[in-house]
């Protein structure tokens, strides 16, 4: 029997859960409060809680074959690998898949640049710099002791409850213009996708870029969804007058053309929304219905 375990069920880790499910596999997840692992227990999913300052109990690993991490990292590196890093070298005869959720943020800004998987990784951001080191220490697991680790390095993921169409729709949206500003995506359903096509062709120790087709600028996508929606285009901001949250703020930081070729040509993935539009289309529809 096939078993995944979630270092955290989030947006994508759900999507991927739910597939996997559904073809038969047994599925534990964690969250980092004891109300988020009674809502995994309630999808029918074994839940844990673990917010990282103390390990599960060592039969969780038990008859556990895949890992998916997406635990936020800390100053010191990936949470799991501190507390749970040995228990997992120690499994690795049993463990036969390994995914880590990145960010394309370890690339840094390359001015509208092409990047790809061999492009040094310079992150210049707080955000960019942790997942640089949790991805080093998950690879040290792989290189020291055989664990088959992956790395999925995730461009800004949209897809249902998380999309440009809600803040349009709540009036949140806004269109903020940067000279040369462009942003790379990926649907979360075409991020499951990727993950399931590594899990059928395993490559212990590489890394893949998960995104769409088209980097583009960020007031594109806000004028293309109003357009869907018969709503009014959100008036220009320029991005040093706009009121955004740090966060927010931070992925203007970098502006990069990512490149997606390998997860074509290695996995096979044909991706379903090759773009935003197709994406907010399908979001769109299901909107209206």
């Amino acid at each position: 029997m096939n078993h995944l375990l979630c270092f955290g069920l989030g947006f994508s880790g759900r999507a991927l859960a739910v597939r996997l499910a559904a073809a038969g596999w047994s599925v534990s997840a964690t969250s980092r409060i004891d109300s988020g692992a009674e809502a995994i227990r309630n999808l029918g999913y074994r839940g844990f809680v673990f917010d990282g300052t103390a390990p599960l109990a060592p039969t969780v690993f038990d008859g556990v074959t895949h890992v998916l991490a997406s635990a936020p990292p800390a100053e010191d590196g990936d949470p799991v690998l501190r507390q749970h890093g040995g228990d997992l070298a120690a499994r690795g005869g049993a463990i036969r898949w390994v995914g880590y959720l990145s960010t394309t943020g370890v690339y840094g800004d390359h001015d509208g640049g092409v990047v790809t998987e061999g492009t040094p990784l310079t992150p210049n951001t707080e955000r960019g710099r942790k997942r640089l080191l949790a991805e080093t220490q998950w690879l040290d697991l792989w290189r020291h002791h055989g664990l088959p680790v992956h790395i999925f390095r995730l461009a800004g993921i949209y897809g249902p409850g998380r999309n440009q169409l809600l803040s349009l729709i709540d009036g949140t949206a806004k269109r903020v213009i940067k000279q040369g500003q462009v942003f790379s995506r990926i649907h979360v359903e075409d991020i499951a996708s990727v993950l399931e096509a590594s899990i059928e062709r395993p490559r212990p120790g590489r890394a893949y870029n998960v995104c769409d087709d088209e980097a583009s600028p960020p007031q594109d996508v806000v004028e293309y969804g109003a357009e869907l929606l018969g709503l009014p285009v959100p008036p220009a901001v320029p991005f040093e007058q706009a009121q955004l949250s740090p966060m927010a703020r931070s992925f203007y930081a970098d502006s990069k053309r990512v490149s997606n070729h390998r997860i074509k040509s290695e996995l096979g993935v044909r991706l379903r929304y090759p773009s935003y539009r197709e994406g907010l289309a399908a979001l769109a529809r299901d909107l209206k219905r």
